[in-house]
């Protein structure tokens, strides 16, 4: 068997091609061929240095691939395409003493390797097959619509509600878009009037800016109210911590939802004042539920564009990344290996 590609992260802004040699006895019983890698804000900021990571490390969050080898699993012959898992269970063998500091889970591309080389062994229960009505465009995303749907159904029944949601990157416009599907009223707020204006086109109705005027705005949807309860998504940039607060009814309830880390400290006078209830959503294990919405287009990805990065311009594609944050909301980076 030849040797696999593979990319590192060697340190702050340096990403590099190397090749492995396949382990010579698999601790996973299945060989999944990576066909491609949805790149994110998280890798970037990995790749910058921005966000802690232990380098070398592989990025890549998110991908789907395709069994590569004959198999006894039923589920998994060959050739079936499936959407790897992201966030997996910390391993533990029952010996070495438990480390309480740290998280239950690991994540691909963060905390131990990514996806971004050709091959990876993997245990069944950390893949999903891939329906054949979806691309795999579409089950790319299935993480962030499993996200969106688990922070709805923190929010209880929503249908007739008027729903607040900071933040109008990709994570937050697929949340307004279950909303809706929900029969709620989702109220899509951020700073970027560009983000804003690519909501509208993906069926978001109600979008207001995040300036001096954003209460007169919800008052003037709600007939005079406050929002029913707000989403607040990590990892849309620009948008301050306050809002969810400022914009929710007292006794309602915030979900602080999204992938990336939030390091950042904000005061909680304001929603212990109102007596809100505060939720966290940050891990997502399944994904059944999320190909169905996908396919029923209960949200609708239509609108994003693929872009197609080829392995040899992914250090090119961070550098643009990180000199332009305001980069494009509606441009999904794919890398394709084949």
């Amino acid at each position: 068997m030849s040797d696999w590609r593979v990319w590192r992260i060697s340190g702050p802004k340096t990403i590099v091609e190397d090749t492995v040699n396949p382990p010579a006895i698999p601790e996973k019983p299945l060989r999944v061929r990576i066909t491609k890698v949805f790149l994110s804000g998280v890798d970037a900021a990995i790749w910058r240095g921005d966000l802690k990571a232990d380098y070398p490390i592989v990025p890549g969050r998110f991908a789907v691939g395709m069994i590569a080898d004959e198999t006894e699993n039923t589920l998994f012959p060959k050739g079936t395409r499936v959407l790897l898992h992201t966030f997996r269970p910390r391993p533990y063998t029952g010996s070495e003493k438990v480390d309480f500091s740290q998280d239950e889970s690991v994540v691909c591309g963060q905390t131990q390797d990514g996806f971004l080389r050709d091959f990876i062994y993997a245990d069944p229960c950390d893949l999903s097959p891939i329906p054949d009505v979806l691309s795999d465009e579409k089950a790319l995303v299935a993480h962030y619509v499993a996200l969106a749907r688990s922070t709805v159904e923190c929010l209880g029944p929503c249908k007739g509600k008027h729903i607040a949601v900071i933040g109008a990157n990709v994570m937050g416009i697929l949340t307004a878009q279950l909303l809706i599907y929900q029969q709620a009223a989702p109220i899509l707020i951020d700073t970027d009037s560009s983000r804003l204006a690519f909501a509208k086109t993906c069926g978001v109705y109600y979008t207001l800016p995040a300036d001096k005027k954003l209460l007169d705005g919800v008052a003037n949807i709600t007939g005079g109210r406050l929002a029913s309860g707000s989403i607040y998504v990590i990892g849309a940039p620009g948008n301050d911590h306050k809002i969810p607060f400022q914009v929710s009814a007292e006794k309602s309830t915030t979900v602080f939802s999204g992938f990336v880390p939030d390091n950042e400290r904000f005061s909680l006078d304001l929603a212990l004042r109102k007596q809100l209830t505060l939720r966290f959503v940050q891990r997502v294990t399944e994904f059944e539920t999320a190909f169905n919405l996908l396919f029923t287009r209960a949200v609708d990805t239509n609108a994003f564009k693929a872009k197609t990065i080829a392995p040899a311009d992914v250090q090119k594609f961070f550098e643009t990344y990180s000199e332009h944050p305001e980069h494009d909301v509606s441009e999904v980076n794919i890398v394709s290996l084949i």
